[in-house]
Order: C-alpha cells, then structure tokens, then sequence
C-alpha cells in the first residue's frame, strides 16, 4: 500500500508488517527520494546541535590599541576559555602606579563558565597578571614547561602556588576543555622557548592564536617553528586567524636570534675589558648565546639584577640554559677574578629607574662600579617611551670612561616579533576565511591589515577589534554584539584598584601645583573664630621664604569668614567650600598657580 508519493505508507498489523513496511520505507528513501521533514532529534539540545550551530564569541579584555596585558575570551554557549593573562607597565602620567592589570570584571561575574587559562609563553605582557587573576578567579592553568616554571615563580611571590591547578603541556599536545573547546598547542619561535601557538577548535569552527612569533629557520635551541601543522590546518579550514601585529609596520623578515651570536663572539674576542651585557631577562636565547661567547672565551659570569637571576635559575633547572657547572659565580666573588677573566649579565637594558645597569651608571650599584676597563653591550632596543632614560644611562656610563655598545652602534639585538614577510607566510599557509589582528596599537593593526588586503583578503573580512568588545562569529559571518567592562586596574603597593581616575587626577594636580592645607578653630555655638587660620604649604611655596603670600592667605580667609558669619552662615560645608573658592582665585591672581586647597575647621 502506498501513498499518492508512491511512499510506502504504515499499515496496522502484525509486527511482522510492520517491519516489512519499515524496511520498505527505509530502501524507498536510499533510491535518493529526500523524505519532507529532517528526523526529529530525541531532546531540544541535539537538535540545536544537528540543525543550528551557536555562535563563539570572541572578547579581548587587553592588548589591543595598546602593548601590554594581553587577554582574550572565547565563549562558546555556557563555557569560557581566557588565552593569556598579562600586564602593562604604567604611562607618565600613572603617579605612584607600579602596575597595570586588565579588567576582568566579565569574567568574574561568569565564573562558573570559564574552563581553564591558556598561556602563549612566558611573558609578562602574557602571564603577568595570571596572580591577580587567580586571586578572583580558581581555575585551572596550562602552559608548557617553562612557561608554567615562570609562572609558579609569581604565585610563590604571592603565596598562591598551592592552590592553584597547574597543567604543564608539551608543545604538540592537545587538550580538551569542557565540551566545545579542543586546544593544540602548536609548536612556535619567539625570543623565549616553549612558545607556542593555540589552534582553538569549537563547533563554530577553528581559530589560529599566533601569540606572539617570529618565523626563526636557525633558532638556538632548534626548534623550529611547527609551519607544516599550519599549512595542515588551513587545508582543513579555519575560520579565522588572530596573529600577533607588534612589528607589522617593518618591511622584509625579522633576523635570526643566531646572527646576534656571531656579534658577541666578536665583541669577546681579544677583549681585555670586563664586559658587562644588558638584555630582557625573559630573552633566554639571548642569555644562552653570551653563555656561549663567555665559555668560549673562558670567562666567568655574575649577574645582577633580581629578576636576571630568577629567570636564569629557573631556566638552568629546568635545562633551558645549558652550559658547565662552574661558569657562574656569586657576583660578590667578583673580586678574586681580573676584568678579562669577567662577564655581567644584569637587567636595565630600557633605563628602568631602580634597575641594576642604572644604578651602575650613576655610581650607586653596591657590587659593581663601572670604570675605564669596563665594556658594556646592551644587548636591547628602546621599547618606544623609554628613548630618553636609556640614553642618559648610555650618557652615564661613557661619564665613567666605559665603553658603551648599543644597537646603534652594532647588530646586538633582533626583534622576537614577525615583520611583514613572515606575516605573509603564515596568512598563506592558514589561509582563514576571517583574519583578525591583535596585539598592537592602532597604527600596527591596520599596517597588518594592509598585508592581509595586499595578499588577496577581502577587506569585509578583516575585523578590526577593540579591547572589550563582543565579537560573535560562524562560518558564515562574523558581527559585533555589544560589550563588557574592559579598563584598566591599577596595581599601587598592596592595593589593587583602589586607586582610580580621580585619585590619580589629585595625585598629578599636588605634582604639578602643590597644596595648602587651612586650619582653623571655630566656637559650635557661636561660629566665633577661636584660634587660626595657620597656612601649611607642600609643593607650592616655601613658607620661610613667602611669609607676605601667607599673611595675605591668612587675611583672604578671615575677610570670609567674617562674610560667613555676617550671613549667618553655620555649616561647615558651605564655610569650607566659600573660604577654598575664594582663595583659589586670589591665588591664581597672585602667582598663575592653582595648588589644592583642603580647609580644616576644628570645633570647640
């Protein structure tokens, strides 16, 4: 029996039939007739899954329109994975600040979502906020080897190293966290080892994370970049590629970290001068090629410098550094040695104020004093902003009759991030229907968004992001969808976000003006002045030296109090902000300076 569709139609009857008619039916459909309903799934979930997929969304909390505190969101239905947690160092303007850390007031609300904290590789614009993270949020962390090392270094700073849940994944591996997100950790080259790149598999689709990366064909420790994975990747299909943009404005390719090697052994040949050399702590292909240079040229080596000797210890114990037990000394053993028989590897490559190769260069370092038999090679470029301090730390040492090597001068530094050509390179081995770029400033994001146009990339498919934004994306189409709180959390001594816009606002108004404070005793009953006014005065005039100026505040405050009183004016308030506007005014007329005036009233 059959339908007008000639489709077997189900009869009653024996089950016999039954099955006969179901067979029927089912060989009906193979002979390529499309039945006119999909098969309903057995709950609502599977059949979002088979018919409808959801969106990822993809939110960077910081690194982007900036350099520094990288961290980015992926959020598939109810399950987050953050890549990255870093920090920035404060701008001029951020008084007093030691810290800036990325707003992850998001995730905090989403807690129960987030899966796991992915890191790229151990820097500090990736993994230096990971302690105050952990502190709001518990979850699990994977990194590789010596990322993870450099990572519980933190967390025993900070007295979290027990509690956390620290996964070490080797380059190559793959992981899977919750039940929409598989990670492989693709092997990569970058001026630390163990980076890596993320390849993030969701049913949305894949997203390449670049992290950061050069493409280094003759890297120290031989580990080349994973570039057949890649290609092997984009010949499956990824969605969209997010790739690392610092260098993005520099034409050609980035130089090997090897061919910085070649310079050191030239700067150590038949040198009888004590060579001191200041590079990145984190740079450990660097400290590796100046291991290389001193044993070669059998010299000693000391190092300086709180972090150097963190990062060096951590990286010989876990065999990242390899060189003879005994080529390091104490850097108060320093004395038994000639200059010749001597290597320094310290900190202060950017002129940080309290850094060793500053306090070097102005004669208060309490181990080294540098003199006339002292090479010093920094091995470092000037991270835009810190032009000026590194030359007056260059200015300082060449006082003292050292002699200064700097980049200027001679190849001692490559960049550990990809120029343009390497940007091609990996374009065309992903081959992404979306590209994304991201850890930069605008400028940087857009010259890397001029590479991907000039390699054939649809415009309309270059997404430009903003640190909080929501990015929601498919196969189809990528779109913006609203955002989340993505600032700045400022890191003062203990305190973390205490200090805000307002407080730094006072913070520069008392640099750039000073203060005054007024103090004066009133009668409650009578509002009568008792005792005052007294002028206390910090960064705006010595009082010794402007006793007039204060006579006249003196006078200024008693002409309005006395108009309070005529008014019947009781409020302390009012009287408070009366006596600070009127003063404000004469002061400015007086000396064209507007210091912050705080009024302190004492009742009786």
């Amino acid at each position: 029996m059959t339908d007008e569709n000639n489709v077997p139609k189900e009869i009653n009857g024996t089950g016999e039939e039954k099955r006969k008619n179901q067979r029927e039916r089912k060989n009906f459909k193979k002979e390529g007739e499309k039945t006119k309903r999909p098969r309903k799934a057995k709950n609502s979930q599977n059949s979002q899954s088979i018919f409808k997929k959801s969106n990822l969304k993809i939110i960077p909390l910081g690194g982007l329109h900036e350099i520094g505190k990288n961290i980015t969101v992926f959020e598939y239905e109810d399950e987050i994975i953050v890549v990255d947690c870093g920090l920035s160092f404060p701008e001029d303007d951020m008084l007093g600040i030691d810290l800036v850390i990325p707003d992850i007031t998001y995730l905090v609300k989403n807690q129960e979502k987030v899966k796991g904290l992915v890191i790229t590789h151990g820097h500090e614009d990736h993994i230096g906020g990971v302690p105050y993270f952990l502190k709001q949020l518990n979850v699990p962390i994977y990194a590789t080897r010596l990322t993870a090392g450099l990572i519980n270094n933190k967390l025993e700073e900070h007295k979290l190293l027990r509690s956390t849940d620290m996964h070490i994944i080797n380059q190559g591996e793959t992981i899977k966290l919750g039940n929409n997100f598989k990670i492989e950790f693709i092997r990569s080259s970058h001026s630390i080892p163990d980076s890596v790149m993320l390849a993030i598999t969701t049913p949305a689709g894949t997203i390449l994370h670049t992290g950061d990366f050069k493409v280094d064909y003759t890297p120290i420790d031989g580990q080349i970049m994973d570039l057949s994975r890649i290609a092997e990747l984009g010949s499956q299909g990824i969605l969209a590629l997010m790739s690392d943009s610092t260098n993005s404005e520099r034409k050609g390719f980035t130089m090997s970290e090897s061919s910085v090697g070649e310079v050191f052994d030239k700067l150590f040949l038949n040198c009888t001068k004590r060579i001191v050399v200041a590079t990145f702590a984190s740079n450990v292909h660097r400290i590796q090629q100046i291991v290389n240079s001193a044993v070669k040229y059998g010299r000693k080596i000391a190092v300086c410098g709180r972090s150097m000797i963190n990062m060096i210890t951590t990286s010989m114990e876990l065999g990242y550094i390899k060189c003879p037990d005994n080529i390091f000394i104490d850097i108060d053993m320093i004395g038994n040695y000639t200059d010749e028989q001597l290597v320094i590897i310290t900190t202060g490559s950017q002129g940080e104020t309290m850094s060793a190769l500053t306090r070097m260069a102005a004669g208060d370092h309490k181990k080294v004093k540098i003199t006339p038999n002292d090479l010093i090679i920094i091995s470092a470029t000037p991270i835009p902003g810190n032009e000026k301090y590194v030359s007056k730390v260059i200015d300082d040492l060449m006082q003292l009759g050292a002699e200064v090597v700097y980049s200027a001068l001679a190849d001692i530094h490559v960049s550990g991030h990809a120029c343009q050509e390497e940007q091609k390179l990996i374009l065309a081995l992903a081959k992404p229907k979306f590209f994304i770029p991201v850890h930069g400033e605008y400028r940087q994001l857009m010259a890397h968004s001029e590479t991907a146009q000039s390699m054939g990339m649809d415009k309309d498919n270059i997404i430009m992001m903003t640190n909080g934004r929501i990015l929601e994306i498919n196969e189809n189409e990528a779109k913006f969808n609203g955002s989340v709180p993505s600032g700045r959390v400022l890191v003062d001594g203990l305190g973390v976000g205490d200090v805000g816009n307002i407080v730094l606002r006072d913070r520069q108004h008392l640099a750039q003006d000073g203060l005054i404070i007024i103090v004066l005793t009133m009668d409650s009953e009578t509002g009568e002045v008792v005792a005052g006014p007294d002028v206390i005065s910090r960064g705006f005039v010595y009082v010794r030296e402007s006793e007039n100026l204060m006579d006249d505040v003196k006078s200024v405050v008693r002409h309005e109090i006395s108009k309070c009183e005529e008014r019947g004016v009781r409020d302390w308030a009012t009287i408070k902000s009366t006596v600070k506007e009127n003063l404000r005014d004469y002061l400015f007329i007086k000396t064209k300076r507007n210091p912050m005036i705080i009024p302190i009233i004492m009742e009786v």
